[in-house]
């Protein structure tokens, strides 16, 4: 069987982290499976993990007036899923659902940034790769959002 440290130290997300780091962050892991259709986490609620999705297919959505619950974008393997978890106040930005039955490593959020408090070349190098998927999932949101308007235009 494939441990939550096999899976930490194959991720593209922690690629040319210092194993030194992946060792210590692996007491905050464990495997994790969602079935096709689990709620994972609701947008505005406590955001006390993260996963390194390994296989499978997450659905990231927000509440729209007028219209319910819209998926924004779908991630999966190699991907992050939950960048809020880093930053105060540690609420959901989005909510996301499985789309298909996933794999991947949780983290324990208190614990990652505990340890990011004690070793912040750690910090650094997790909040830069944050921010790069913040980038990319506000990007995603603008065109599902320029798109949901065009077709109400």
């Amino acid at each position: 069987m494939i441990t939550a440290y096999d899976m930490l130290v194959a991720h593209p997300f922690m690629a040319g982290v210092p194993d030194r780091f992946l060792s210590r962050m692996a007491h905050y892991t464990h495997r994790v499976t969602f079935h096709e259709g689990a709620r994972i986490f609701n947008e505005g609620g406590r955001a006390e993990r993260f996963w390194l999705l390994r296989d499978g297919m997450v659905n990231l959505d927000t509440q729209l007036p007028g219209r319910g619950e819209v998926v924004l974008e779908t991630i999966g393997a190699g991907q992050v899923l939950g960048w809020s978890w880093l930053f105060p106040p540690y609420r959901w930005h989005f909510g996301a659902s499985a789309a298909s039955p996933v794999l991947a490593i949780g983290f324990d959020a208190r614990g990652i940034r505990a340890l990011c408090a004690a070793e912040p070349e750690l910090g650094y190098e997790l909040t830069k790769r944050l921010i790069e998927v913040i980038v990319e999932r506000m990007q995603a949101t603008r065109m599902r959002m320029l798109a949901l308007h065009s077709e109400t235009a």
